[in-house]
């Protein structure tokens, strides 16, 4: 396996690029716009120069690593002769299926076909292929360079053989590869989201502020983030996408998504990516101030 097609360019895709191309796979990013495919290269060569910085890499390997990547706005052309091809387009169903049939008819027969979601069943994903056999979950945690964490999932029709090669070329990567079975959440979110929809709940029913809530877990638990600023991290929309998956796969009230990240996510505040949810980031610095509604 040598040759690596990622479908999205976004804070995902790159990361799972930059760390293939860092390794010296040969890798196809794949956007539908040229302009976010530019952006993705200028954040890879960003974070690049920090590793330099720190003395990891040499301003040779950070050369090396660019000239692996190669951008294309045409998925067809871009997996036709793959190896492995990951997709990291945004969490939603509909969109991944309509991907793994495009790239299904168009990736060689022996390529793998991998999702980076974070919740969605890879059982139905392999559905709309002709080669379930073939596709598997592979799960990277954000920040893609930094985390070590791969959770590869594996669909009802997944091959030993294809788990094992996948397996293998984590560990090539860098990377800690924990099998899990394709059930709502995987293990990560299946633990971690109704962990964050209970300090939103927290917050909503008024026990106590947001900062408050995130003290308690980052002091009491010895956790880096508190669960409303690591809902800011993810996304308060991919929160709830997720909480739905999990509440719509499971019937179960105990993933009922809080109300008000319901509200946060239809008045746009998600977090970082928007510059407010719980937490303002429009201040220009690294401080973290609770948004004006919550204080």
């Amino acid at each position: 396996m040598q040759k690596i097609a990622v479908i999205g360019s976004g804070t995902m895709g790159n990361g799972i690029a930059h760390v293939f191309a860092q390794n010296g796979y040969q890798v196809n990013l794949i956007d539908l716009h040229e302009k976010n495919l530019e952006k993705a290269l200028a954040t890879i060569a960003k974070n690049l120069d920090r590793q330099i910085a720190k003395n990891l890499i040499s301003e040779d390997d950070k050369n090396k690593t660019l000239s692996n990547i190669s951008t294309f706005t045409q998925t067809a052309e871009a997996v036709a002769d793959r190896d492995l091809v990951v997709e990291a387009a945004t969490e939603n169903e509909a969109i991944k299926l309509d991907i793994f049939k495009l790239i299904d008819s168009h990736a060689p027969e022996h390529c793998i076909l991998a999702s980076n979601t974070s919740s969605i069943s890879i059982t139905k994903i392999s559905a709309v292929t002709k080669r379930a056999d073939k596709v598997i979950g592979m799960h990277f945690m954000n920040p893609v360079p930094v985390m070590k964490l791969i959770e590869i999932i594996n669909g009802y029709s997944t091959s030993a053989a294809t788990t094992a090669t996948i397996v293998e070329l984590s560990k090539a990567i860098g990377k800690v590869p924990v099998p899990s079975n394709d059930y709502p959440g995987f293990v990560a979110n299946r633990i971690l989201m109704p962990m964050i929809n209970e300090g939103i709940f927290t917050l909503f029913e008024g026990v106590a502020g947001v900062a408050e809530i995130d003290t308690v877990m980052k002091l009491g638990m010895a956790h880096p983030m508190g669960p409303l600023q690591l809902a800011d991290f993810i996304g308060l929309d991919v929160c709830l996408s997720i909480l739905r998956v999990l509440h719509d796969g499971f019937g179960d009230s105990k993933y009922r998504p809080c109300p008000l990240l319901v509200n946060m996510v239809a008045a746009g505040k998600l977090g970082v990516k928007s510059g407010e949810g719980f937490y303002s980031y429009t201040h220009g610095t690294k401080e973290l101030v609770v948004s004006e509604q919550f204080k």
